[in-house]
C-alpha cells in the first residue's frame, strides 16, 4: 500500500481550529483525507480500531497524526505517551500542532518521542503556508516505516 493513499488523523477539539486547518490544507491542494477526532480517548479508540472505528477499510491507519496538546479527557501528551508504547503504532509519525510555546510542553513532547512540534500560527496565511510545507515534507519526501504494509 502506498503511503499517499493514507490519511492524516487530526486530533483537535476546537471547531474553529479544525475548520481553519482543513481550509488551509484545501487551499494548499492537499489531496489526502483528513480524519478528525475531538479528544484523546477518541484518538486512542481510532488507532486501536475499537468501537465505531473497527472497520479498517473505513478508518485506516493514518500516514501521520496531527495532535493538539490541550485536549479533553486525555491530553495530547498522554495520547503520545500511549502511542509510543504500542509496538507497531509507535512508528506512525506524530506532529504536535498547538498554541503552547511553553518549554516544558516542547521538552516533554520530544522526551516522549514526538517527530515534530509546531506552533499554530495566528494568521490564516501563515497557517496555509505551514500546511503547504507540512504536506510537501511529510507526505511527499518523508520515508515511512513498514507499519502500513503489515
Amino acid at each position: 500500500m502506498n503511503v499517499s493513499e493514507h490519511s492524516i488523523l487530526l486530533v483537535e477539539d476546537d471547531p474553529n481550529d479544525i475548520f481553519l486547518i482543513e481550509r488551509a490544507f484545501r487551499r494548499s491542494n492537499f489531496n489526502h483525507p483528513i480524519l478528525v477526532v475531538k479528544d484523546g480517548d477518541e484518538a486512542i479508540m481510532y488507532l486501536e480500531g475499537q468501537g465505531c472505528y473497527a472497520q479498517r477499510e473505513n478508518y485506516p491507519l493514518p500516514a501521520l497524526i496531527l495532535l493538539d496538546l490541550k485536549l479533553p479527557r486525555r491530553s495530547g501528551l498522554e495520547v503520545l505517551e500511549w502511542l509510543k508504547q504500542q509496538p507497531l503504532l509507535k512508528r506512525i509519525p506524530v506532529v504536535i500542532l498547538t498554541s503552547s510555546r511553553e518549554n516544558v510542553d516542547v521538552d516533554r513532547a520530544y522526551d516522549i518521542g514526538v517527530n515534530s512540534y509546531l506552533i499554530k500560527p495566528v494568521a490564516f496565511n501563515a497557517l496555509q503556508e505551514m500546511m503547504q510545507v507540512f504536506n510537501s515534507y511529510w507526505l511527499n519526501f518523508n520515508q515511512y516505516s513498514s507499519v502500513y504494509f503489515t
